[in-house]
């Protein structure tokens, strides 16, 4: 059943015109903004109906309420006749979810269902899910690559293709499932766990957190079904229906609670909210806000800043257990195969710094980097590529739980250089260095969140002294798989080597962040390649997932050809984060690279004190010192000051019709370019 009903909501104080969809099989009352939206996919709020109490107001013939969840929700039809017809309906849907739901929890304590079993289900069911993925991604290929005249075949592929792309629809709903049934059933093999639940409603209400424990459970769960069994008519003054929130109802796309979005339509996107806090979005902070004044009750000459960021510790792991599964957060916002860029993550998982300096780690190990020049043969600088791109990855792990870096701010730069011993060959002077404080034999880095929406990053990197640089974009593209997230990096890099007059464009791997039922950590997968239009020389990487049945994780293989060959001169084979064997055509056989073995060279960044504004390091601190002293609700605070300020940023602009200007780099097709390339500046 679907149709228009009005709303009330404390944000407008008034009746909104909302799209209401009513889903028999979901037990759900979801609405939507408009039809239009509906169709879409974009909903607005949804009331879960098991246990709900539906209630009538006798001095109004079109007005009704839903309670459930510790909330009521306020409706208006647009006559008492169309008001009777909703109210059946909803009656109807919640007696019978409340009853199913009473059923399965008493079937499920007969069972006695073992964590192990969800566990070895979901593990198979991710695994099948990769398989049908990849079967997928080949016959997609092999229809781009069929000529006009195998348009039969081409017709063939591609339903084939779309019959196995329902197929993973259908066994990514099979993973939620599987996710929501363990975690009704099996809350924690812990004697106490914290289960949280958090959203607001449209006034701003917060709904309460519980603690429960696993003794006396299944007490409070049954007393919950038994108030709430019987669904009843009542005047909207009775009291609220006491259903627990923390049951999981084992039917698709139940969020963990009933919801209501703000009326304000919003393309934000952050990345930084505590369990705590409302999961559509934060709180407007006032445009005049600065960002270093950001919301804090940080005092800050207590706080040494430069000392937040003396790095080189391995962060502590995350007691998934205590914060509550990222899953149990994610679930009440996310559908599957969605973007994530809207979604709100816990603060917890953060990583202590940007995106933007993150991306300089691809440089940690300068030296192999700027020795590329430095070879004689198109092969060999090939095999100086390929070495420095091997290199650049694992240096970003801080710690072995996967924890996600801050959503670089529209402006926001990132600015850091490594000191270098002079090239053994004087090079003529480079006028007008990026970084004024920095010498040309330094390799500098600079970077830039040159748009919001999409999130792109762009950075540019240059010894000038070696005559070597680097100019490189990445577009994060984040979606929920099931019992994984994916991070696709799409965009490309170039080194460009002044002398020869060579380019070699790269392409990133998709990072994946799995075990997020526990303890999340991060592999890298995809097929990447490294290619030199000018001498025709290639690389294909593939960075290779942890298959269901192997114990094996972070594989790497890379191959080299020169140009017009189909046989490699160089296989390399090994983890990206270890040791890295190569086997030449001739048959030599030796240690191609071994990351552990590595020297890290320390990046320098200026003082925060005397960096500007928008520089990632002063524009988090507040963040930053939150999460280094354990202060959740700090960290959360600050980051909603910034994000509030950004926001108002961007609703100031759009009414003034002014379009954002970025500082350092400029698009050019697809891809952004340094404005003061050291090409530009020697030509």
């Amino acid at each position: 059943m679907e149709g228009a009903l009005s709303k009330w909501t404390n944000v407008m104080k008034g009746w909104q015109y909302r799209w209401f969809v009513l889903d028999e099989n979901a037990g759900l009352f979801s609405y939507y903004t408009s039809k239009e939206k509906m169709r879409r996919g974009v909903r607005r709020g949804c009331v879960r109906l098991r246990g709900a109490v539906v209630g009538i107001d006798d001095e109004d013939d079109s007005t009704f309420t839903v309670t459930v969840d510790n909330k009521t929700f306020h409706f208006q039809a647009k006559d008492a006749e169309e008001r009777e017809k909703w109210i059946r309906a909803l009656e109807d849907i919640s007696l019978r979810h409340t009853q199913i739901n009473r059923r399965s929890l008493a079937s499920q304590r007969r069972s006695g269902v073992k964590m192990e079993d969800f566990e070895r289900k979901l593990s198979e069911t991710d695994a099948y899910l990769q398989l049908l993925i990849d079967q997928n991604n080949s016959l997609q290929q092999k229809a781009a690559v069929c000529t006009e005249e195998e348009e039969e075949e081409k017709s063939g592929y591609r339903a084939l293709s779309g019959r196995v792309t329902d197929m993973v629809e259908t066994v990514k709903h099979a993973i939620v499932l599987l996710q929501i049934a363990k975690n009704a059933s099996c809350p924690s093999d812990d004697d106490h766990v914290k289960v949280h639940s958090s959203n607001l409603d449209h006034n701003g209400d917060q709904l309460d957190r519980s603690v429960f424990s696993d003794d006396g459970l299944s007490d409070r769960i049954e007393e919950g079904v038994e108030e709430g069994s019987e669904c009843r008519r009542v005047s909207t003054t009775s009291p609220r229906s006491s259903i627990p929130h923390h049951m999981k109802n084992l039917t698709r796309n139940i969020p963990p609670v009933s919801y209501s979005s703000s009326d304000d339509d919003d393309d934000d996107f952050y990345d930084a909210q505590d369990d705590g806090e409302g999961s559509e979005g934060v709180s407007d902070a006032p445009a005049e806000i600065e960002p270093e004044m950001a919301i804090s009750p940080l005092t800050p000459s207590a706080v040494d800043w430069d000392a937040l960021y003396e790095e080189e510790e391995e962060e502590s792991e995350v007691d998934m257990k205590s914060h509550g599964s990222v899953i149990t957060h994610l679930l009440s916002q996310v559908r599957i195969g969605m973007d994530l860029t809207k979604i709100v993550l816990p603060t917890f998982i953060l990583e202590r710094r940007s995106l933007l300096e993150m991306y300089a780690d691809f440089f940690a190990h300068p030296d192999i980097f700027v020795d590329i020049p430095s070879k004689d043969t198109p092969e060999e600088r090939m095999v100086q590529v390929l070495k420095w791109y091997l290199s650049s990855f694992h240096a970003s792990r801080k710690s072995s739980v996967a924890k996600k870096p801050y959503n670089p701010i529209l402006g926001e730069v990132f600015r850091c250089h490594w000191n270098l011993p002079p090239p053994p060959q004087t090079q003529k002077q480079v006028p007008n260095i990026p970084i004024p404080w920095c010498s040309p034999d330094d390799l500098i880095f600079l970077s830039e969140q040159v748009s919001h929406h999409p999130p792109i990053s762009a950075f540019y990197v240059e010894s000038g002294s070696r005559r070597i640089s680097f100019n490189g974009h990445i577009y994060t593209k984040s979606s929920f798989l099931g019992v994984s997230v994916a991070v696709h990096n799409i965009g490309e890099g170039r080194v460009s080597l002044l002398d020869t007059g060579e380019d070699y464009v790269l392409t990133f791997p998709s990072g994946y962040g799995r075990g997020i039922l526990t303890t999340p950590w991060l592999e890298l997968g995809g097929k990447c390649e490294i290619t030199c239009p000018q001498t025709g020389y290639r690389s294909d990487i593939e960075f290779k997932c942890k298959q269901f049945w192997s114990n094996e994780q972070n594989k790497i293989t890379a191959e080299v050809f020169s140009k017009d060959s189909k046989k490699s001169l160089l296989k390399v084979e090994g983890e990206w984060n270890g040791k890295m064997t190569g086997k030449w055509a001739g048959g030599r056989t030796e240690t191609f690279l071994d990351v552990n073995n590595l020297p890290s060279t320390k990046k320098n960044v200026k003082s925060v004190a005397e960096q500007e504004k928008h520089e990632s390091r002063r524009l988090w601190r507040e963040v930053t010192a939150g999460l280094k002293s354990g202060n959740i609700e700090a960290a959360t605070e600050a980051k909603a000051g910034l994000e509030g300020r950004q926001r108002a940023e961007a609703k100031q602009r759009k009414e003034d019709n002014t379009k954002w200007e970025n500082r350092m780099f400029s698009p050019i097709g697809e891809n952004w370019y340094f404005n003061n390339s050291l090409g530009s500046r020697v030509q």
